[in-house]
């Protein structure tokens, strides 16, 4: 199973990974609208490798049939560790690459809120949240956990639709011919 949860999850990781990095590159082409569309978008095409994660596992060590909970569990596991493949390139590009990037967030934010007819007092305690949260997100560990609950919905939610899909129970060792009657049958000799 280690092998498995280890080659999808890191495959689906550095899909994850490098889609993100694309985005966050390409943001002002894109725009902050469509980069979480492509984003959200990514996250579902990536996390299809749970799928195959699964029936892998099914079909080459489980002996072709897999319960509901092992195959979620297989699930769970390689968005997991596709999860701390993005994490672990968010970090990096977060306090390498972009540490303004809530600064200009934030002023994109307000701008909006500031288009859309807020008044001044709204969006002076929208802006006082706003560098509130940016304070408490420069924190690795803060950042970290936050990061990492982004793509984890999708993952729950693609593992628990895979492991519906794919559980099998085994079949039943007894033949065709060696069921037992139900009450009012004839018996057989």
């Amino acid at each position: 199973m280690k092998k498995i949860v280890l080659t999808f999850g890191l495959i689906a990781g550095v899909i994850l990974a490098t889609m993100m990095l694309l985005s966050m590159i390409f943001q002002d082409e894109i725009g902050l609208g469509h980069s979480y569309l492509l984003g959200y978008a990514t996250m579902v095409a990536a996390f299809l490798l749970i799928y195959f994660g699964i029936r892998s596992y099914r079909d080459n060590v489980a002996g072709g049939t897999v319960g509901f909970g092992r195959a979620f569990t297989v699930g769970i596991l390689i968005g997991a560790v596709a999860s701390a493949c993005y994490v672990a390139a968010w970090e990096v590009y977060f306090f390498r690459y972009a540490p303004d990037f809530l600064t200009k967030y934030n002023a994109h934010e307000l701008e909006a809120a500031r288009a859309k007819g807020e008044s001044e007092e709204a969006l002076a305690k929208r802006k006082a949240e706003m560098d509130s949260f940016e304070k408490m997100y420069a924190n690795p560990a803060i950042n970290s956990a936050m990061t990492f609950l982004e793509p984890l919905p999708v993952a729950l939610i693609v593992s628990l639709v895979s492991a519906g899909v794919l559980s099998r129970r085994p079949k039943s060792r007894t033949g065709q011919g060696d069921a037992i009657p139900g009450p009012g049958a004839p018996a057989t000799p």
